[in-house]
């Protein structure tokens, strides 16, 4: 991608925008991406608030902060397994490769249940943004490779670990067969980049409805991020009665995960697929039927 003012796309307001469809008449698409990580131990970890800490200051190893995520692989994914089953919602996983490495338990369950993948770097100590130029593409195709070959599906979608680009991202994912992005939280709908072969889709993502910022940023409490996922919910759901929308909700296995915080997500799904027209879909599945629709050419 050549340096620019504007991203990948062209500007398209909401406002004007054709009528966005979903099957049987649905009015939110929802996805949940729960983002599965690895850290290393003798790696560098965020902080106790889950700041960056710079490399050259960082402590290793750093028992407090990491045995805190490896709780998130331990137990708290499992958690969000079984509370996601139980609504029939199947995940989509934004997966770092080392996972596949560490954890085979895992990507095996996530397979079992329907789930889908997507690639999420190889580790989360380590954003594509802060590797050396010549390492990402490398970085990248073996993050994609890995997950492929413990999973049995090349993924489609990708997260960047902390949503971090460079200017040859977008090219050195489609080389990999990556036909959507989710790091650009610019809309409520998809849109196509004019970037990739064939170009890729934005998927809209959350850092809002995300319970790491809600959490450690916001300062909410476990009460206060249900509410902000049924809020999200009903202002979507009224709009997408005009235009259909896409709901996303970002969830980490060592957050909500944890035995205190699953009822938030368990009593927010409880209440959003009580309703009519939701849609219950894996990210992938929301761009197969954008791809197909004739609202794809307007946002093309």
């Amino acid at each position: 991608m050549t340096p620019s003012k504007y991203g990948p796309f062209k500007y398209s307001p909401i406002k004007g925008r054709p009528k966005l469809r979903w099957p049987n008449g649905a009015k939110v698409a929802l996805w949940i991406n729960p983002n599965v990580e690895f850290f290393a131990l003798d790696d560098v970890m965020p902080g106790t608030n889950n700041e960056r800490v710079p490399r050259a200051q960082a402590h290793i190893p750093n028992v407090r902060n990491w045995s805190l995520r490896d709780y998130g692989n331990r137990v708290g994914v499992w958690r969000l397994m079984e509370t996601m089953s139980r609504h029939g919602m199947r995940g989509t996983a934004a997966t770092n490769s080392e996972v596949c490495t560490h954890h085979p338990e895992v990507i095996a369950e996530m397979v079992r249940l329907g789930w889908e993948i997507m690639g999420h770097n190889e580790t989360n100590a380590l954003r594509l943004s802060e590797m050396k130029p010549e390492d990402e593409r490398a970085s990248i195709l073996r993050a994609l490779d890995t997950i492929e070959k413990q999973s049995g599906q090349r993924p489609k979608g990708w997260l960047g670990a902390g949503l971090g680009e460079t200017w040859s991202t977008l090219e050195y994912l489609s080389e990999g067969g990556v036909r959507y992005i989710c790091d650009w939280v610019n809309d409520d709908q998809p849109y196509t980049m004019q970037l990739g072969k064939p170009p890729m889709v934005s998927l809209p993502y959350t850092l809002q409805v995300n319970d790491v910022p809600a959490y450690y940023d916001f300062k909410q409490s476990v009460p206060e991020f249900e509410a902000m996922m049924c809020r999200q919910f009903d202002t979507l759901y009224r709009e997408g009665a005009e235009s259909g929308r896409v709901m996303a909700i970002a969830v980490h296995p060592f957050v909500t995960g944890q035995a205190h915080r699953i009822q938030a997500l368990d009593n927010a799904l409880k209440y959003i697929c009580g309703h009519e027209g939701v849609w219950k879909a894996t990210g992938w599945e929301i761009v197969q039927h954008y791809l197909a629709s004739d609202f794809a050419k307007a946002m093309s």
